[in-house]
């Protein structure tokens, strides 16, 4: 008899324990977000019912993990926790200087004092939101260098992540002094979660070397990119997901890392290189702000933690069910006639609030108009990844976004298939009556990454 293929997606584990969540009313909503200046972050968690704004730190620890907290060892200074988490990292990624902190900004912060300044330009295939604020804090200017192919949203380029290298080439011809490193994200999540090819890489680390520059990287979702690689790069299919990551690693001379992503754990980060001397003065801001360079910010039990989640997070049953799973609701949002960013990369579908809000410009937010009515619909929480996120310039102009997306984040181990297929109805509804759907203005908003803490109102 031949193998049986089964088209249902199950996940490679049991329920151990479970949480309630709390129903709720379109009305209560409706006041929910009302109150909170219809900004999503600004709703209380116990009013939410899927929780998609994010899958930083959002995820269920294992069974492993929990156990690893008992071995979480508080010594201020030389903890073994820290040697156990070191080493864990190092079986992956293995740079001489792993240096922790509490998450992964706090790793960006260090990094860009440090390299950053007045006059700096920092080249990313696409920064992230406190990448880019932590680059502009420094006075230094953060650029985006993504293909061509990231800027259309039904295009099925299989690695929209990649950077434009003859354009990062001409950059550095043009402002060679001025750049102190190049970074990649992997995956790039504000173009829609895509990977980032090995081929790719080694042009960009061609290009490094050429012009005296390290590369780092931005690597919070490593082992999806990995993945993504295995199912869509040519001559990876039977490799392995750790052999993967390790030449990804030796293209790098650092990282700066989210550990509440694909590591697995609630909390946590780190800071990774090769160069003694960058890894001395990082250190000594790390005293500074996060703490001994033993446990940066972090418990005894988190380092453990998050040693434990590295290594379950390489494991190809795993990968396979994140991947597939985030594809069949981005794949069933896209049957039911709702745009979404294509092809669904790991973590996440983002939908594309632009071409589904023809109506709504983007200087309106149509992004924040799709978030809200989905909340209000289902009691579904997203994220805006478009103009307001990305709007506004250092100067204050305001601009529109490359894209107007809505991200549906999915935290790791925590929702079912048939939580999807509710998040799935809620989409289906919200795309329903579009038509009647607003624009935002802002009405109170930050300096700096306003989409925290921005208070809207509906436009008439």
């Amino acid at each position: 008899m031949d193998a049986p293929t089964f088209r249902t997606i199950i996940e490679p584990f049991r329920i151990h324990s479970v949480e309630p969540l709390r129903m709720t009313t379109p009305q209560h909503r409706r006041e929910a977000v009302q109150e909170a200046g219809f900004n999503l972050f600004q709703v209380h968690a116990q009013d939410v019912l899927i929780d998609l704004l994010t899958d930083s730190g959002t995820g269920a620890m294992s069974r492993d993990q929990w156990a690893a907290l008992q071995h979480g060892d508080e010594s201020y200074a030389g903890s073994p926790s820290f040697y156990v988490f070191r080493d864990a990292v190092r079986e992956l990624f293995p740079f001489e200087h792993v240096i922790p902190t509490h998450q992964g900004r706090a790793a960006e912060r260090i990094l860009f004092s440090v390299l950053g300044g007045p006059g700096r330009i920092v080249p990313n295939n696409t920064h992230f939101d406190t990448t880019r604020a932590n680059v502009e804090h420094t006075g230094a200017t953060a650029v985006d260098l993504v293909v061509p192919e990231a800027h259309d949203p039904a295009s099925s380029w299989p690695f929209k992540g990649d950077m434009d290298v003859p354009a990062l080439e001409a950059l550095l011809h043009e402002h060679t002094d001025e750049v102190p490193l190049v970074m990649m994200t992997i995956t790039n999540n504000s173009g829609g979660g895509q990977p980032v090819s090995l081929a790719n890489l080694r042009r960009v680390r061609e290009v490094c070397d050429r012009y005296g520059k390290p590369l780092f990287l931005d690597a919070c979702r490593f082992a999806e990119n990995a993945w993504l690689i295995r199912e869509r790069e040519p001559g990876w299919s039977g490799h392995d997901v750790t052999e993967i990551v390790h030449e990804i690693a030796a293209l790098a001379d650092g990282m700066t890392m989210s550990a509440k992503k694909d590591p697995m754990g609630n909390i946590g980060g780190w800071l990774a290189m090769d160069d003694d001397d960058l890894a001395r003065r990082c250190r000594e801001l790390l005293v500074l702000t996060e703490g001994f360079p033993t446990y940066g910010g972090l418990a005894g039990r988190d380092l453990e933690a998050v040693a434990q989640g590295l290594r379950e997070v390489v494991h190809h049953d795993y990968l396979r069910y994140r991947v597939r799973s985030t594809a069949y609701l981005g794949e069933s949002l896209l049957a039911a006639g709702i745009p979404v960013l294509q092809p669904v990369g790991g973590h996440a579908v983002y939908v594309d609030a632009r071409a589904m809000l023809p109506h709504i410009p983007p200087l309106q937010y149509p992004g924040q108009a799709f978030a809200v009515a989905l909340y209000e619909a289902g009691g579904v929480r997203s994220c805006e990844i478009g103009t307001v996120m990305f709007g506004r310039r250092p100067d204050g102009t305001e601009v529109p976004a490359a894209l107007d997306l809505v991200r549906l984040a999915i935290p790791r181990r925590t929702y079912t298939q048939s939580h999807m297929d509710y998040v799935i109805e809620a989409c289906r509804h919200v795309a329903a009556h579009a038509d009647r759907l607003v624009g935002y203005r802002i009405v109170d908003e930050p300096p700096t990454l306003r989409h925290f803490t921005a208070r809207f109102e509906p436009l008439e």
